[in-house]
């Protein structure tokens, strides 16, 4: 594994925030709940989008500094979007957990069903959608800061990825819910 991020920094550098994301909402929730240092808390979990910052210098610098665009550079574009578009909502997600398991807050609301799903799987292909399109301006924006066609091709090749993700995600989602999704249970 060493050996793989040595010759691919990048992965390493995604790896790191990804890793960097949840300690950093695991780190302020805790501040918040356990310790009821609110302030501390805010500026912990302020620190969550400036990861996606520093992976976004990470790529620049790199391909500034005469990196060989890869795999890793699109990836980094394709987590930079969905991080963006995602994260706020992952943060509500474990703060809502996190309040309950340790704070008494009230319990997550309960599992969506029937339309109500159906609503929700489309929210949150529309996000899909819109994390694809942040992926794609920034992949389209490193391309054309290259400007060499060679060295760009493994950029481009990340744009069949972000249609077959939304592809995958429309037919698993919203239009499985729409076929396949359970009514409301009506007490």
């Amino acid at each position: 594994m060493g050996k793989f991020f040595a010759e691919n920094p990048m992965a390493a550098v995604i790896a790191a925030g990804e890793i960097g994301f949840w300690v950093f909402i695991a780190a302020g929730l805790a501040v918040r709940y356990l310790l009821r240092a609110r302030r501390v808390s805010a500026v912990l979990l302020a620190m969550v989008p400036l990861v996606d910052v520093v992976v976004l210098v990470a790529t620049v610098l790199d391909l500034s500094g005469g990196g060989r665009p890869g795999f890793t550079h699109g990836l980094a574009a394709v987590y930079l979007g969905f991080s963006v578009v995602f994260g706020p909502s992952m943060v509500r997600w474990a703060d809502e957990r996190f309040a309950h398991r340790f704070a008494g807050g009230p319990p997550p609301p309960p599992k969506r069903q029937g339309r109500e799903r159906a609503r929700y799987e489309w929210r949150e292909w529309g996000k899909c959608l819109l994390a694809c399109g942040l992926a794609a301006v920034a992949l389209l924006a490193a391309i054309f800061a290259i400007g060499e066609p060679d060295r760009v091709a493994p950029l481009w090749e990340w744009f069949p990825r972000l249609g077959t993700v939304s592809a995958v995600w429309l037919f698993a989602g919203p239009v499985w819910q729409e076929l396949f999704g359970r009514e409301e249970v009506r007490p």
